[in-house]
């Protein structure tokens, strides 16, 4: 199905989550000198503006980047997310947000190497073209690259298919997302099939699948199926904002389920989560989970594969140490914070001064095309 448009859906809570879990996890690539790849199986339009079309039709970033925009009290392992983000808003009005491939471009070196696919005619166009205008830009400023071949390819097709044909990358390091519409049920199985065929070509690349958290049995056996993958560890963190609508309607929680992950992301998650539960939850249902382990193969008469625990885990207030030998996944809850039943929003202070300039910024975003509603 081609009815899916992010823009719809541009800067949400689910967004959030994604893009800085994303920038997180290319910072670690990013602590050795050798070029490593990203790639991107369903990269949208890469920028989107939050002031016209599609995304002003429900104004989800309202649930995302909009309670976050004006606070002073930024972690400071969110403090790169929201410093991109701010970064292309020069003017210091919310109005552009961007999508994977412009946080990853951003975050990314020289010498890295973005792949990227999208399957959507329209869409596919006006993230060619952004990252035209964008390049344009950098030549304009000086900027010139210096690698050999080309440092980033957008590709118009289906990423599940595409990914088998440039695994293992050349450097033998590298990160791929997935993260499908799933308008349709088959976008589950296809999610599982895509990673094992992966992880038998490039066992040691780092894998992130974005999921939304919903009532259907396919989202909730998703994860489950995931563990049983075999790997060297895998991480799993969800985020919900509220508790289900009545009416089933709406997206209110999503997560982000890692295959080889960084061993320090895990700590960065306990110290992020609980703040991004207090600042966007909207009810006591607001809470976020941690879990993670290995999948091991034990060898009997034939190979059984089981998915073994090797956190600490446990329950408690958000942002507590776990609890060992329970048994059961790190949980934080709107509920057990110090957050005001309902008050989540409420209360920031003005904000500080910031430096905006970390990092580099290379692009005018007004120039830039974004998704509008036709």
């Amino acid at each position: 199905m081609l009815s899916y448009r992010h823009g719809f859906h541009a800067g949400n809570h689910a967004d959030v989550l994604k893009h800085f879990v994303l920038i997180e996890l290319l910072n670690y690539l990013g602590q050795k000198d050798t070029a490593y790849t990203y790639v991107d199986t369903h990269s949208g339009a890469g920028l989107y503006s939050l002031d016209t079309g599609y995304a002003m039709k429900n104004a989800e970033y309202e649930t995302g980047i909009g309670p976050l925009w004006e606070r002073d009290d930024v972690p400071a392992a969110l403090q790169e997310y929201m410093n991109l983000v701010k970064g292309m808003n020069p003017s210091g009005k919310m109005r552009y947000y961007p999508g994977s491939p412009y946080c990853a471009n951003e975050v990314m070196r020289s010498q890295d190497r973005l792949r990227l696919f999208e399957l959507h005619p329209s869409e596919i166009k006006i993230l060619s073209e952004n990252f035209r205008k964008l390049e344009a830009h950098k030549a304009e400023q000086g900027e010139r690259q210096t690698v050999r071949g080309k440092r980033i390819m957008i590709n118009a097709g289906d990423g599940f298919e595409g990914l088998k044909a440039i695994l293992p990358p050349p450097s033998r390091r590298g990160l791929v997302l997935i993260d499908p519409p799933y308008e349709v049920k088959d976008d589950y199985r296809r999610v599982k099939v895509c990673l094992e065929d992966a992880l038998l070509r490039f066992p040691t690349g780092t894998y992130a699948v974005w999921y939304p958290v919903l009532s259907r049995i396919e989202s909730k056996q998703l994860p489950e199926r995931l563990k049983r993958i075999p790997s060297n560890g895998w991480l799993n963190v969800t985020l919900s904002i509220s508790g289900p609508n009545p009416d089933g309607f709406g997206l209110h929680s999503s997560g982000m389920f890692i295959i080889n992950p960084p061993w320090t992301l895990e700590a960065t998650l306990r110290e992020v989560m609980p703040y991004l539960v207090r600042v966007l939850g909207k009810d006591v249902s607001a809470k976020y989970e941690i879990e993670s382990g290995e999948t091991v193969t034990v060898k009997v008469k034939s190979p059984v594969r089981a998915p073994v625990d090797r956190s600490a885990r446990g329950t408690g207030r958000a942002g507590s140490p776990a609890t060992a030998g329970t048994g059961r996944p790190q949980v934080g809850s709107l509920r057990t914070s110090n957050a005001n039943k309902g008050g989540a929003r409420t209360g920031a202070a003005p904000v500080a001064s910031r430096d905006l300039g970390q990092g580099k910024r290379t692009a005018r975003p007004a120039n830039l095309s974004k998704t509008r509603s036709r």
